[in-house]
């Protein structure tokens, strides 16, 4: 086949590129052009795409003997990726930069353009599984297991795709990597979100968003304990850089509850506050087979994190006639500090690796 290797300059998509081209894949490297300011997202192992991460994947297609280009997406990646978490924190929610960006640019834009020039698929690091059956599964290598941010692909996205690292850890990789000769092999492996390296993502939304001050206010009882500079500032589950000088009279700590970006309120309580089990999510995305029918219950596991543990749960489907679906998830046990905006990918266990049914976009979680 005629494949497009994404390669970021980290060892996971060099590997994955070699692997493609000892297959007797007809491979062409890709790196992603995402910032007009390239040489600003890298800051030690915080963030990617710099100079120097192209200049590390063009060394690697050298190296393999294969063709490498630069395809720029900074424009899509500015108003689809980062605009839209922006927008995300402005109505109180807490979004994962990395599933958008793997459904928009990784998969999307790059597929979109890879299959209009005539290449078959797109071959990525990702540490996840593709069976002969099609269905998406999580790797063997549990500690870096990326199905959770392939959640969100559609079908015929998981039908263009290649994921050949799934069935190794990543010790193993590194020295693969090691004994081809790659310029990669110890290189470290980047983390935080790419657009924001210094970590720092309240002074990012703050400098974007500005000041929209509001209160801070008991969970339980509703009493006003403070004010706040702006709800962009809070993800739900914090406990550090409230801004209360006093603690609960019972000594508990406080952890933000809840948040509503209209009225500028934060919600504020114990660590029992946050457990919850029920969860509603839009933007339903189906790729396990056959999909169930509207109202008939299933059983699956739901997990909310990227490297979260996954709990039992009944899920339930409703279209309510229109296009857009969503699913109603009654958990067997709660999950704490669950906010909306964040990713619900729904598995099936299974014994050659649990199966990715689909996911959706909470928009609710209840008690």
């Amino acid at each position: 086949m005629r494949v497009l290797a994404a390669m970021s300059g980290g060892v996971d998509s060099s590997v994955a590129a070699a692997r493609a081209v000892a297959a007797g894949h007809d491979v062409v490297g890709v790196h992603l052009a995402l910032s007009r300011d390239p040489q600003t997202l890298r800051n030690g192992a915080r963030g990617c795409c710099s100079l120097e991460d192209s200049a590390d994947a063009r060394r690697v297609c050298d190296k393999l003997g294969i063709p490498f280009y630069v395809w720029d997406f900074s424009e899509r990646f500015r108003t689809e990726v980062i605009e839209d978490f922006v927008a995300s924190y402005q109505v109180g929610e807490t979004p994962n930069p990395c599933l958008r960006c793997n459904e928009r640019i990784k998969f999307e834009a790059l597929l979109d353009r890879g299959i209009a020039l005539g290449y078959d698929a797109v071959v990525t690091g990702h540490y996840a599984r593709l069976g002969e059956d099609g269905l998406l599964r999580r790797a063997v290598d549990m500690n870096k297991d990326q199905s959770y941010v392939l959640g969100v692909l559609n079908r015929e996205q998981i039908d263009h795709s290649m994921f050949p690292l799934g069935d190794t850890t990543k010790p193993d990789i590194r020295l693969e990597a090691q004994a081809a000769g790659l310029n990669t092999a110890s290189k470290p492996d980047s983390h935080d979100i790419c657009f924001i390296p210094d970590g720092n993502t309240q002074a990012f939304l703050g400098a974007r968003i500005g000041r929209r001050p509001g209160t801070l206010v008991d969970h339980n009882t509703g009493e006003t304990l403070g004010e706040h500079d702006g709800v962009d500032a809070f993800t739900i589950g914090q406990r550090k850089g409230i801004g209360l000088p006093n603690p609960r009279r019972d000594g508990k700590p406080r952890y933000v509850t809840g948040l509503d970006a209209e009225t500028g309120t934060v919600k504020v309580g114990t660590i029992e506050d946050l457990d919850i089990t029920q969860i509603t999510a839009d933007r339903l995305v189906w790729i396990g087979g056959q999909q169930p029918a509207d109202g008939e219950q299933f059983s699956c596991q739901v997990q909310v994190r990227a490297h979260g543990e996954a709990i039992d749960a009944t899920a339930q489907i409703s279209s309510d006639g229109g296009e857009s679906a969503t699913v109603q998830i009654v958990l067997e046990r709660p999950f704490r500090g669950v906010a909306p905006g964040q990713a619900a990918v729904l598995y099936q266990p299974d014994a050659d690796g649990d199966i990715v049914l689909g996911s959706g976009t909470i928009i609710a979680t209840g008690r």
